[in-house]
């Protein structure tokens, strides 16, 4: 393999685990019966040079992640990526993701980067045609800049979100705590973490939310199920896995069922 030989990239330093647990998920939605038909992938993860998203967007740190992330995607299409998919739901934020892109458009790239949040919304419009009302359990970032909300509404969604003190302690709590957080234990994810999750899942259930997007991409590690009673989990983790197969090799993707 070189670097003229078409590949799948992955900037995965977004954190950390949320680029492994993509890299997975490809292997798990492509069609393979030999370790030959696996996709070509690339993973570059620089988790100390990638600043974090959520202290940028609120203001405590002054230095935009879209640099180190722009300069992720331009060593990948170096070595050879011609689609590529970033893990991580803050730094789709346009305060991120439009310094990014117009760095790549700048440099003369024609990488063609995945919006996960986009390919989010189609996917409800596609797979979960009946529901109306969703719900976002995300970062404190992601939650405070608000373009979930903005890009589902334009799609004619209900949008419910966590209240602020409940959305402060997912993010403190069963992300960032510093002994049994997610970002640093994932693997497995605490019980303690995981029934932060599902507090604040069930607190949008009972807004009215029919499905309910895990916005941060290390969330589906303490929700991995599809759905919970009738409610769907939307892990736009995955879904963006199945954008990068689709792109890259439309008939390598699995049939999609929620039961699996």
């Amino acid at each position: 393999m070189s670097k003229d030989d078409a590949k799948i990239g992955i900037v995965g330093g977004a954190g950390p685990y949320a680029g492994l647990d993509l890299a997975q998920k490809i292997l798990q939605q492509t069609r393979a019966k030999n370790d030959q038909d696996y996709l070509p992938t690339l993973l570059i993860s620089t988790p100390d040079q990638i600043e974090d998203r959520t202290s940028f967007l609120l203001g405590e740190n002054s230095r935009n992640p879209a640099h180190a992330i722009s300069r992720n995607l331009l060593d990948l299409k170096a070595l050879g990526a011609t689609v590529a998919g970033i893990p991580c739901n803050t730094a789709h934020a346009p305060a991120i993701q439009d310094v990014f892109l117009e760095k790549l458009k700048q440099s003369g790239s024609d990488l063609k980067v995945l919006d996960m949040i986009t390919e989010t919304a189609n996917f409800l419009q596609k797979e979960c045609a009946n529901v109306k009302t969703v719900g976002v359990l995300s970062t404190l970032g992601t939650w405070k800049v608000g373009f979930y909300p903005g890009l589902l509404g334009a799609f004619g969604y209900e949008v419910r979100t966590l209240s602020e003190d409940r959305q402060q302690r997912l993010h403190n709590e069963a992300l960032f705590h510093p002994e049994y957080g997610i970002k640093v234990q994932a693997h497995p994810v605490t019980t303690k973490a995981r029934n932060v999750l599902l507090e604040g899942f069930e607190s949008l259930e009972k807004k009215g939310a029919q499905a309910i997007i895990l916005g941060c991409t290390e969330i589906p590690l303490g929700l991995p199920e599809r759905k919970v009673g009738e409610t769907f989990c939307i892990d736009t983790s995955l879904i963006l896995a199945r954008a990068l197969i689709r792109e890259f090799s439309p008939e390598k993707l699995i049939p999609w069922s929620w039961g699996t």
